[in-house]
């Protein structure tokens, strides 16, 4: 059996959180020499080295990297033994959010919960929704928001809100005045689409599928400004979140389009993997979240 201790796994995320070992020593009131010699053991009984040294910096490495959610996991669940309700100030939540979410609905995912706890501490990864839900599964992040629906077994989905995604011209376009629009319409039109892994990207090309039939894909971007621009600029049409496009709506650089015979609504969910420990920061993150 390895002998891991609770401490040395402290040190640990303390360090790899402050990015050196004085820091952590000050922050969980240890001398510098016991912090440094906590680490030393912990390297030495995994039998590899947890961070690469640059310019007086710790920066974890792919083994760190591997260690981290898991020895904060365990770290987490120890401290709820002495203290259930504590939020610990050394260990930031860490939130995922796909690029709708992280791009134009941060405040409300975050607003709420950093006004009733200004002391807690977050940090926030944006992605695509594939790349935050693999982050969960792996612990990298403790909690997401994600477009797309969950179907994994090992994720528990919260729905959190309503989005919709509209079909997006720019104002001289030949669609942009019509009242009725069919399906046929669009025939020789061509797309502007996020990257594949999107949420949007998924739900509009399978609503297409039924509804449009083949499409042509004339773009991808990996950003709902720069699609933006590009339908802007007159490089296509796009199907973006109606969220995304309110500013240059009112600008009058895009026009939405009514497309009934296209299903473009969707739930946004909080997703947490069911092996999460659910410590105090992580349950009052949800609670204000679902408020």
């Amino acid at each position: 059996m390895i002998a891991v201790s609770p401490r040395q796994l402290e040190v640990f995320a303390a360090i790899a959180a402050l990015g050196s070992v004085r820091g952590a020593a000050d922050q969980l009131g240890l001398t510098q020499p016991a912090a440094s010699m906590a680490l030393a053991e912990l390297e030495r009984l995994l039998g590899a080295p947890l961070f690469d040294r640059r310019r007086r910096r710790l920066h974890l490495n792919e083994h760190g990297r591997a260690l981290l959610p898991k020895a904060r996991d365990i770290v987490e669940r120890l401290r709820d033994l002495v203290a259930p309700d504590a939020m610990p100030s050394d260990a930031p939540l860490a939130i995922g959010a796909s690029n709708t979410v992280g791009n134009y609905l941060v405040g409300d995912l975050l607003g709420g919960f950093v006004h009733r706890h200004p002391g807690a501490r977050l940090r926030l990864r944006v992605g695509n929704t594939a790349e935050i839900v693999a982050a969960v599964l792996d612990f990298s992040l403790d909690v997401a928001c994600i477009e797309g629906p969950v179907s994994n077994a090992e994720l528990e989905g919260i729905p959190w809100r309503e989005d919709e995604l509209v079909v997006c011209v720019r104002p001289d376009h030949r669609l942009a005045d019509r009242k009725r629009l069919r399906a046929g319409d669009f025939e020789g039109e061509r797309w502007i689409l996020r990257e594949r892994g999107s949420a949007t990207r998924g739900l509009f090309e399978q609503a297409a599928s039924r509804a449009l039939g083949a499409i042509d894909v004339a773009l991808e971007l990996g950003q709902s400004e720069a699609i933006k621009q590009a339908v802007t600029a007159g490089l296509g049409i796009a199907c973006l979140p109606r969220v995304a496009i309110g500013d240059a709506v009112a600008a009058g650089r895009l026009v939405p389009l009514r497309t009934p015979f296209l299903p473009l609504r969707r739930t946004l969910s909080l997703i947490v993997h069911r092996g999460r420990h659910r410590g105090a920061t992580l349950r009052a993150f949800l609670d204000q979240a679902l408020a």
